[in-house]
């Protein structure tokens, strides 16, 4: 019962809303009917189209300078930065080889003192096992 009461007040209002709406839009159009308007225009100043398309053109010709401009020294830069990291990174590579090659001449030195105390335990095995 109450959501029909507010139902219907809420009905009441958006007529009386519409009715309002429509005698404001009727008043305003009477208004308009009965203004005139009188224009007029002033043709004698002549374009010149081939002045604007030329600064036009001007304009973006100068904005494509700077972009290539731009374009060009972040190239450079990135370019520069690329091969620093190039020449630090051939300059570790390099340091890592000869470490490694130092490493195997060291495990092949120790190879061959291991050899050697093997040949000189076994013989002193040998030794040994004669005195037995």
């Amino acid at each position: 019962v109450e959501l029909e009461a507010k139902v219907d007040a809420l009905n009441d209002e958006i007529n009386f809303l519409r009715t309002l709406n429509e005698t404001e839009l009727t008043e305003l159009q009477s208004q308009i009917s009965d203004t005139s308007v009188v224009l007029s225009m002033d043709n004698s100043r002549s374009l010149d189209l081939d002045g604007i398309i030329a600064e036009v053109k001007a304009q973006y010709e100068e904005m494509a300078k700077c972009s290539r401009a731009e374009a060009e020294a972040w190239y450079q830069t990135k370019f520069e930065t690329l091969q620093a990291q190039a020449g630090k990174h051939g300059d570790d590579l390099r340091n890592t080889r000869n470490e490694i090659s130092e490493m195997n001449r060291a495990i092949q030195r120790l190879q061959a003192e291991i050899d050697n105390i093997k040949n000189q335990r076994a013989k002193l095995e040998a030794a040994i096992a004669r005195l037995r």
